[in-house]
């Protein structure tokens, strides 16, 4: 049984989800976009049956957490405000992380900026670039043969410039059938999916995400989500709507100067995982070089590789638990309130 909580202060309110002991070592699963602390609904009791305090908030503009008017609320600095409140609300001096998608730069400017907070990171699809995630910072970093500069030169992350750019369209387009948008967007990953281009790649070529209109019919991903997850989701994205979830993607300036003050402590002492999802046609960390300023950047890296498209954790959830379970038995085995498994579980393997 999940236990539903939400924390208020006096700058925002986070609702989450809890499982496990209340003396357990915290565990918070962060997640990105257009998600809940739902995506979250095949770790937290698994980690909470193992002994630790597994939470997963609703980041801010998401679910039952607050939702704020303004597009600079949303820089990772606020997040990152709001993880830290967590974690004192909860009683706790440290956690081990572990972010998806947006939740993963969450982690990751943890990380840097209150590394005294952090007992280990983990990071799903987008890995650990100093600088900060945007546009300017992964582009020089794209498989150039599949994206030509000429014809690409935002490579998979052309999307992004189209929120930049056309932000209400694009606030529209998802919109418009929230139930539908949520169909089109949760699919499972298919092998062969990096050979070709993804096509995020085109958004602004093709006037939106889903060529200029509203998201297409789609019979629903149940590798991905049940009936009732998409309904949840799709209630929630009704609700509060997409331009809370798309303000996440218009903040680089300010997340690339939130990175600079931190510039002493780029390298990641802390023992850190990255699950590359090796088919993930947008987030693509294994031909391209998006994962190289990580491994210079980080002191304890662990690499693992999952066969999974971007929705990794709810599509592969026991693969996902067997990689966490496993490095958390190798590195932090002191953090276990129950003793860990020998080998911290199969299904993945070591990149």
């Amino acid at each position: 049984m999940l236990r539903e909580t939400t924390l208020r202060t006096d700058r925002h309110e986070t609702f989450y989800l809890a499982a496990g002991p209340e003396d357990g070592t915290p565990l918070i699963f962060v997640h990105g976009w257009p998600e809940l602390s739902l995506s979250w609904r095949g770790q937290l009791p698994v980690f909470g049956g193992l002994g630790f305090r597994a939470v997963a908030p609703d980041m801010r503009g998401y679910g039952r957490s607050a939702v704020h008017a303004a597009r600079e609320a949303y820089a990772l600095e606020e997040a990152v405000a709001d993880m830290v409140e967590l974690l004192d609300h909860l009683g706790a001096e440290t956690a081990v992380w572990v972010g998806h998608d947006w939740g993963a730069p969450v982690v990751w400017a943890m990380a840097q900026q209150h590394p005294e907070r952090v007992e280990a990171a983990a990071g799903l699809c987008v890995p650990y670039l100093p600088e900060g995630l945007s546009v300017e910072s992964a582009a020089p970093l794209a498989d150039r043969e599949l994206y030509p500069e000429d014809r690409c030169p935002a490579a998979q992350w052309d999307y992004q410039l189209f929120y930049r750019e056309s932000l209400d369209a694009a606030v529209a387009a998802f919109e418009a059938d929230p139930a539908k948008s949520v169909r089109a967007l949760f699919r499972a990953g298919r092998a062969g999916a990096l050979a070709e281009p993804s096509p995020t790649a085109s958004v602004r070529a093709r006037g939106g995400w889903f060529d200029g209109g509203p998201a297409p019919a789609a019979p629903l991903d149940t590798r991905v989500l049940s009936e009732a997850e998409a309904a949840a989701y799709a209630e929630a994205l009704g609700r509060n709507g997409f331009r809370a979830p798309a303000y996440w993607y218009l903040n680089g300036e300010a997340n690339a100067a939130y990175a600079a003050r931190a510039r002493d402590r780029w390298r990641l002492e802390m023992p850190v995982l990255f699950l590359h999802a090796a088919h993930d046609a947008v987030c693509e960390t294994l031909p391209s070089r998006l994962a190289r300023p990580m491994r210079a950047h980080c002191a304890d890296l662990t690499e693992t590789v999952i066969a999974s498209g971007h929705w990794m954790a709810q599509e592969r959830p026991a693969e996902v638990n067997a990689a966490l379970a496993r490095w958390l038995a190798v590195k932090r085995p002191d953090l276990w309130r129950v003793a860990p498994p020998p080998s911290g579980g199969q299904g993945a393997a070591d990149a």
